[in-house]
């Protein structure tokens, strides 16, 4: 008996180390389905996540998770229309989206107007070098501590 419940705890752990496991994205295959929003920022020289500025005619995008780099294709599933964004910053922020547009990619799946619309996300391109070697907005592993402030 002590053999099986041993057996079966080797196992179960087994299961888990299984399911933990990240598969690798394949380019071309449909890797999220869900409500795409655009966001813009009224303050200049914004930065994105990874520190780049943000660029409101640019063909990038926010997303919760994918490295920054990746190439997704967004496909609205309303009209078919399709366009490349490049990952540069985090988001969205708001339950039940899955990516957030530039102004100008929105634009190009005809949301601009309604703000948000079904999409899914086809993986074009996922950079090979680890998210942790990715700049972050001021993140250059110095810091400055200010000691006083006189006018």
């Amino acid at each position: 008996m002590k053999r099986l419940t041993a057996l079966l705890a080797v196992l179960l752990i087994a299961s888990f180390a299984l399911t933990a496991a990240d598969e690798p994205l394949q380019p071309g295959s449909v890797i999220e389905k869900g409500i795409a929003s655009w966001y813009t920022t009224d303050k200049s020289e914004s930065l994105t996540a990874n520190g780049e500025i943000f660029d409101a005619n640019a063909m990038s995008a926010a997303h919760k998770s994918l490295k920054f780099g990746t190439i997704v294709r967004v496909t609205n599933l309303a009209n078919g229309k399709s366009v490349d964004v490049r990952i540069n910053d985090r988001g969205p922020y708001v339950d039940g989206r899955i990516i957030d547009l530039t102004p100008a990619a929105a634009k190009q799946i005809d949301m601009l107007t309604s703000g948000i619309a079904s999409v899914d996300l086809t993986l074009i391109f996922e950079p090979e070098v680890p998210e942790s070697k990715y700049n972050r907005a001021g993140d250059t592993g110095w810091y400055q501590i200010q000691v006083g402030a006189y006018s």
